[in-house]
C-alpha cells in the first residue's frame, strides 16, 4: 500500500519507528493521503501478537466530533436549521437554549468542558434526557462568543440536536448520511476484531495498564467512535475536498474557515465549524485530534497541497507531538509536489480589455483575468486588500474572499464600482464618477 518511492517509504517508516520506540507506544499506525488516495501506510508495535494493519481498529475519540459536525452542516444545507439559530429553537427545555449552533460547533459557547457526571471517558454514560436535566447555567463558564473554550458537552447537545431533527439516533444518522456513503464501514461505535486494546504505559517502567472502555451514551457524539487507518484516510480525503456528495466542497471549505483562534496574534491553532485548525511549517491544516483513555489519534488535511496525514495509537499519553508534521516534511523533502503546468486559456475580448492597472484613489491595483471568466484584483506590491471575483448572471461579479468577500463588483468602460468604491485607470481620474470629485494635482 504505497505510492511513494522506496527511499521515501523507508524515511517515513524510520520516523514512525522512532516515535513508537522512544515514546514507548504499544502499537502505532500512520498514513499519508495524496490526491484522495493512500500513498503510504506504516505500522509498528504489536496488536494481539502481530503488527497492526490498515484494517486494525483504534478508538478515535474527539475525531467523532468532526463527523457529527458534518451531519449538522447537512441539516443547514437542507434548510432544516440556521447556524445562527439558538439551541432552544430545535432542542427546547434546556437553560442553555440561548447558545447558538455555530457557537457549539466552534467551541465558542462558553460551556464547560466536561459534563456534570462521573469522569465520562472512564465510566458508563447516561441517557441524553438525564444529561440535559443535569445541565444548568452553572455549566456556562464564559460569555458566549468571547473565547475558545473546548466543550465536550457542546457536542453531546449537537448529537441530541441531530437525533431530534432526524427522528433517529445521532449514530444512525451519521452512519447513513456520512460513513456509508464515504465507504467508512469499519468506523463503529464499539470495537470489532481486529482492534487494539487501550493501554496506559507506566511512566517509570515498561509495563502496561489496560484502560476501561464503555458506551458513553449521551456523550457519544463527543468521542465514541472506533475506526481504522483505512477509514481515517478516507476521512482525510473528505476534509481535503473529496466529498463524494456527502457535502458540497464549498461547505467543507466553510467548515475549514477559522471562527476563533486559540493563541492570539500568533494564530497557530484555532477552530472552524467542528474542525480544529493549525498553521505549521507554512501549511494550513484542518482536521481533529482524538484522545480517550488508552488511545490517541489525529488526522490533518492540507487542501492546498492535496495531502492528508494521520496517526492512531493505543496509549493514553506520551506522543511527541511532532510526528505528523515530520511525516509531511519527509514527503516534501523526498517527493516535492510539482506545480501544475501553465496553459493558455481562451479569453473574452471585452474582459481582456479591462485587465491591467487600476487605481483606488492614488493606490495602484492590477486586475487579472482568471479561468472561467473570474477576476482577481490585487494591490501592486502585495500590501492591501485583494480579492477574487466570479461572474454573476446579471453581469456583475461576486467577491469570493478577502475584504470584498460577498461584495459586488461592477465593471464599466472607465471605472470599476466595488461596493461604492470607485477604481479608475488614472489616480482620481476626473472623467470618472469619483464621489467628491477630483481636481488637478498640484505642488
Amino acid at each position: 500500500m504505497s505510492q511513494v518511492h522506496h527511499t521515501t517509504a523507508r524515511a517515513l517508516m524510520r520516523r514512525l519507528a522512532v516515535e513508537q520506540a522512544e515514546c514507548r507506544i504499544p502499537s502505532l499506525t500512520a498514513a499519508i493521503v495524496r490526491d484522495g488516495r493512500t500513498a503510504w501506510f506504516g505500522g509498528r508495535g504489536r496488536v494481539d501478537g502481530a503488527a497492526p494493519t490498515a484494517a486494525t481498529q483504534y478508538r478515535i475519540g474527539s475525531i467523532t466530533k468532526s463527523m457529527v459536525a458534518v451531519v449538522v452542516m447537512r441539516l443547514r444545507d437542507e434548510g432544516a436549521l440556521d447556524l445562527a439559530d439558538p439551541l432552544e429553537r430545535h432542542l427546547p427545555g434546556t437553560p442553555l437554549g440561548h447558545l447558538t449552533i455555530a457557537q457549539l460547533l466552534s467551541h465558542t459557547s462558553g460551556l464547560t468542558a466536561e459534563p456534570p457526571t462521573a469522569w465520562w471517558e472512564r465510566t458508563p454514560g447516561v441517557p441524553a434526557a438525564e444529561l440535559i436535566d443535569r445541565l444548568g447555567l452553572r455549566e456556562l463558564k464564559h460569555r458566549p462568543g468571547r473565547r475558545l473554550h473546548y466543550s465536550n458537552v457542546g457536542f453531546a447537545l449537537l448529537g441530541e440536536l441531530v437525533a431530534r431533527l432526524r427522528g433517529t439516533t445521532w449514530l444512525k444518522a451519521l452512519r447513513e448520511e456520512v460513513l456509508d456513503p464515504l465507504g467508512m464501514r469499519d468506523t463503529t461505535a464499539r470495537p470489532r476484531a481486529p482492534h487494539a486494546t487501550g493501554y496506559a504505559v507506566h511512566p517509570w517502567a515498561d509495563v502496561l495498564l489496560t484502560e476501561p472502555e464503555h458506551d458513553a451514551d449521551a456523550m457519544g457524539p463527543a468521542g465514541q467512535l472506533w475506526s481504522t487507518p483505512h477509514d481515517l484516510a478516507r476521512w482525510a480525503a473528505f476534509l481535503g475536498g473529496q466529498t463524494a456528495g456527502v457535502l458540497s466542497p464549498g461547505t467543507v471549505a466553510e467548515m475549514r474557515e477559522p471562527v476563533i483562534v486559540d493563541d492570539g496574534d500568533t494564530w497557530t491553532s484555532g477552530f472552524g465549524l467542528g474542525l480544529q485548525l493549525s498553521r505549521a511549517g507554512g501549511r494550513r491544516l484542518a482536521g481533529h485530534s482524538g484522545s480517550m483513555p488508552g488511545f490517541l489519534a489525529t488526522v490533518w488535511s492540507d487542501p492546498a497541497e492535496g495531502v492528508g496525514v494521520l496517526f492512531m495509537a493505543n496509549t493514553t499519553s506520551g506522543m511527541s507531538g511532532t510526528l505528523l508534521g515530520d511525516l509531511l516534511d519527509i514527503l516534501d523533502e523526498h517527493e516535492p509536489r510539482l506545480p501544475e503546468e501553465w496553459r493558455p486559456v481562451a479569453a473574452d475580448p471585452d474582459l481582456l480589455a479591462v485587465t491591467g492597472l487600476w487605481h483606488w484613489g492614488p493606490k495602484p491595483y492590477t486586475l487579472r483575468l482568471l479561468p472561467e471568466r473570474g477576476l482577481s484584483l490585487e494591490p501592486v506590491g502585495g500590501a492591501g486588500r485583494a480579492s477574487r471575483f466570479v461572474p454573476q448572471d446579471d453581469g456583475t461579479w461576486l467577491g469570493l474572499d478577502g475584504y470584498y468577500a460577498g461584495e459586488t463588483l461592477r465593471v464599466a468602460d472607465d471605472h470599476l464600482d466595488l461596493n461604492t468604491f470607485i477604481f479608475t485607470r488614472e489616480p482620481y481620474d476626473p472623467a470618472a464618477p469619483v464621489p467628491g470629485g477630483a481636481s488637478d494635482w498640484h505642488a
